[in-house]
């Protein structure tokens, strides 16, 4: 990645960048503009809601959102969603529709996706950087 780009997190790279995984930090720590889309967000709260460490994850989730730029959906997002939810059954290769509309978002914002999910390699259009 070069340190002047954007990038958008999925939650599988927000969580190995919380599990201090250094190519994770390393990674992040040259990006310029951080997004997260909502979904991603809300699957957060949900780690933090299922914790045994609230307070903790409280404070890690709250220093991420302060540094980064949240993507909310609206009705471009959902044709992006039908879109590609289409061309993954037409190819028999459904993936959760959680991660569908958090690929969305990062295209809708033409913003590349970092994941550690594999899954997201199934959606042609979507510009994914491992991790």
């Amino acid at each position: 990645m070069k340190t002047n780009e954007r990038i958008a997190l999925d939650t599988s790279a927000v969580i190995l960048y919380f599990r201090g995984q250094p190519a994770a930090c390393d990674f992040l720590s040259q990006a310029w503009e951080i997004y997260l889309p909502l979904i991603v967000v809300g699957e957060l709260y949900l780690g933090l809601e299922r914790s045994e460490q609230k307070t903790k994850r409280a404070h890690e989730l709250d220093e991420l959102l302060a540094l980064a730029n949240v993507l909310y959906p609206n009705l471009q997002t959902a044709w992006l969603y039908a879109r590609i939810k289409m061309e993954l059954l037409e190819r028999g290769k459904p993936i959760p529709d959680n991660d569908i509309w958090i690929a969305a978002m990062a295209q809708q914002a033409e913003l590349p996706l970092a994941a550690r999910d594999e899954h997201f390699d199934f959606i042609e259009s979507l510009d994914v950087v491992p991790l």
